[in-house]
């Protein structure tokens, strides 16, 4: 199976890279092919609704790493979102990439398996109740699906992972995609 992983965070070494690492083992210890992208260091337009990829089926305005993203995608069996929540929703860096699915839509749009993985701070469930919808709104909309969502609250710093079971759970979920 091929896995594409659109990591969010700009931290390299933050908690989301870990619990990235944590499900890319599992993933390719089960002989699965993963691309990994850190969308924070990409360089990736954000849209601006000008509609020319719906034209005529021209693509996108933007000649940017977006066409190494969605060549990917299009090929993927599975996508992996993950992001760190900052401010209730998806971050930026993530988001700018899932807006960009307006051009790619057509090529993307079949019966993919996704993951949502996430890292917080707060401990509130109502802090990731807006992501949550989010991933699972534009899941629906593409025909995709849903294989797990894995939130890790109360974890601010890599060190916070310790002790939890978060990343034994993203190493299970990569693990165990059937």
């Amino acid at each position: 199976m091929r896995i594409a992983v659109l990591s969010g965070s700009p931290h390299k070494r933050g908690t989301t890279s870990r619990l990235v690492d944590s499900f890319v083992k599992g993933a390719m210890e089960s002989d699965h092919v993963v691309t990994r992208f850190g969308v924070a260091f990409c360089d990736v337009h954000p849209c601006i609704a000008c509609d020319h990829c719906q034209s005529d089926d021209r693509a996108c305005v933007y000649r940017d790493d977006m066409l190494q993203i969605g060549s990917e995608l299009a090929q993927a069996d599975c996508i992996v979102f993950v992001t760190p929540i900052y401010y209730y929703g998806i971050c930026a860096q993530l988001k700018t990439v899932i807006d960009r699915f307006y051009a790619i839509e057509k090529q993307i749009r079949r019966n993919q398996k996704t993951f949502f993985i996430t890292a917080m701070a707060d401990d509130n469930q109502d802090t990731i109740k807006a992501a949550n919808d989010s991933y699972m709104a534009f899941v629906r909309w593409l025909g995709w699906n849903d294989c797990g969502i894995l939130n890790a609250f109360a974890c601010t710093t890599p060190e916070d992972l310790n002790g939890t079971d978060y990343e034994a759970r993203a190493y299970e979920l990569g693990k165990n995609i059937g």
